[in-house]
C-alpha cells in the first residue's frame, strides 16, 4: 500500500481535501446568495418603486400581491430576471466545457462562431421558413439553431484532430465561422421583411425583453439535464485537462467524451441563442473568474463557472435598465463593452507565457 494512504501523511491529506471541500461548498453557496439577490434587485430596477422587501415578500407568498404588483413582478420582470440567470449559467456552462475539450482557454460559444451558426440556423427559419428537422412544429426555431451550432462545433473538432493546430489557429478558425455566418445572416436581412428583420436585429444584439415562462421552463429544463450529466463526467473533465494522452491512461475514452460534451455544448448554446440572441463573452468571461477562484477541479469549477455566468448576465440586466431611465438597452451591446477588454487581457496573458 502506498504511503500516501497511510501513516500520517493520510491525516493530512484527508484534512486537506475537507478544507478544500468545504471551501469549494461555501464559495458556490455564497455565489447562490449573491444571485438570489441580484434576481431581486433585477424585478426591482426600473420605474415602478418597489423596495426590496416587498419584491421579496410577493415573490415568497404570491397571493399577497396587489394587482399591480402581479403584472409587475410575477408577468413582465420574474420571467426576465429568471432568463437572465438561466441563460447566463448555461452559457458559462457551454463555455467551461468547450474551454476544457478544446483545451484552449480562449474558447466560447461566441468567439468560436457557435452563436452566430445558431443565429444563422434560426434566421433560416424566420425568413425563409426552412426547417432542416421536419415534423418538430413549432420548435424549427431552435431545432435548426441547434443543428447549426452542432455542425460548427464537429466541424471544429476535426480541425483540432489536425496535426500542429495551436490555440490561437482555433480562434482565428471561430473568428473565420464568426464572420462568414454574420455575412450569410447579412444576405438574408438584405432581402427580409420588415418585421423579419426586426426578429433578425433581435438575434443580432440579444435582448431579454422577450423572456416568457414557457421559454423559462424549456431552459431550466435543458440546463437541469446537461449540467447534473457534466457533473457526473467531472472526473474525466478533469483527467482531460492533464492532456489527452494521460486522460486515456487512465481509462477516458477522449474521443467519445469530446463528442458527446460538444453535443452539450452545442444543445445549452443554441437554445440560449434560440430565445434571447447572441451574447457575447460570458462564456468566456465567467468560466475564467471561476477558474481563478476554484482552478480546474470540474466539482467546483463546473458549478462556479455556471453561477459566474449567471451572475455576469443578471448584473448586465440590471445595468441595461439602469444606464438611462426609460431605455432598456440590449445586453449583448452590454457584454461585448464587458468582455472585450477582458478577452484583449487574455490574448496579452497567452502570449506571455507563451514567450517565456
Amino acid at each position: 500500500m502506498s504511503d500516501l494512504t497511510q501513516g500520517p501523511n493520510a491525516g493530512a491529506l484527508v484534512q486537506a481535501y475537507r478544507l478544500r471541500s468545504g471551501r469549494r461548498l461555501l464559495l458556490v453557496l455564497g455565489a447562490i446568495a449573491c444571485l438570489a439577490a441580484l434576481v431581486i434587485f433585477d424585478i426591482i430596477t426600473g420605474p415602478a418603486n418597489l423596495s426590496f422587501g416587498r419584491a421579496l415578500q410577493v415573490i415568497l407568498d404570491p397571493s399577497i400581491a396587489t394587482p399591480k404588483e402581479d403584472v409587475i413582478i410575477w408577468k413582465l420582470r420574474l420571467p426576465v430576471a429568471l432568463m437572465a440567470v438561466l441563460v447566463g449559467a448555461m452559457l458559462g456552462v457551454a463555455g467551461a466545457e468547450m474551454q476544457t475539450i478544446l483545451n484552449n482557454p480562449l474558447a466560447d460559444p461566441f468567439t468560436l462562431g457557435l452563436s452566430s451558426a445558431a443565429s444563422f440556423g434560426a434566421a433560416l427559419a424566420i425568413v425563409l421558413g426552412w426547417s432542416v428537422v421536419p415534423g418538430v412544429g413549432g420548435l424549427f426555431v431552435t431545432m435548426n439553431a441547434f443543428v447549426f451550432a452542432l455542425g460548427t462545433s464537429c466541424a471544429l473538432f476535426l480541425f483540432t484532430r489536425l496535426r500542429g493546430v495551436s490555440p490561437e489557429a482555433m480562434i482565428l478558425v471561430g473568428i473565420a465561422m464568426l464572420f462568414t455566418f454574420n455575412a450569410l445572416l447579412a444576405f438574408l436581412q438584405y432581402g427580409a421583411s420588415e418585421m423579419q428583420l426586426a426578429q433578425l436585429i433581435f438575434w443580432q444584439l440579444g435582448s431579454l425583453s422577450r423572456a416568457t415562462w414557457e421559454k423559462v421552463a424549456i431552459c431550466a429544463g435543458v440546463l437541469g439535464v446537461i449540467l447534473p450529466w457534466f457533473l457526473h463526467q467531472s472526473w474525466a473533465l478533469t483527467a482531460l485537462r492533464m492532456g489527452e494522452d494521460k486522460a486515456a491512461a487512465l481509462g477516458v475514452n477522449v474521443g467519445l467524451l469530446r463528442l458527446t460534451v460538444l453535443g452539450g455544448v452545442s444543445l445549452l448554446a443554441a437554445v440560449a441563442v434560440s430565445f434571447v440572441g447572441a451574447i457575447a463573452f460570458v462564456g468566456l468571461v465567467g468560466p475564467h473568474i471561476a477558474r481563478m477562484i476554484v482552478g480546474e477541479d470540474q466539482r467546483g469549477f463546473l458549478p462556479l463557472s455556471a453561477l459566474c455566468g449567471a451572475l455576469i448576465l443578471s448584473g448586465t440586466s440590471i445595468a441595461s435598465k439602469a444606464i438611462t431611465p426609460g431605455i432598456v438597452y440590449p445586453i449583448g451591446m452590454i457584454t461585448s463593452l464587458i468582455g472585450i477588454p477582458f478577452f484583449i487581457l487574455l490574448i496579452l496573458g497567452q502570449r506571455k507565457r507563451h514567450w517565456q
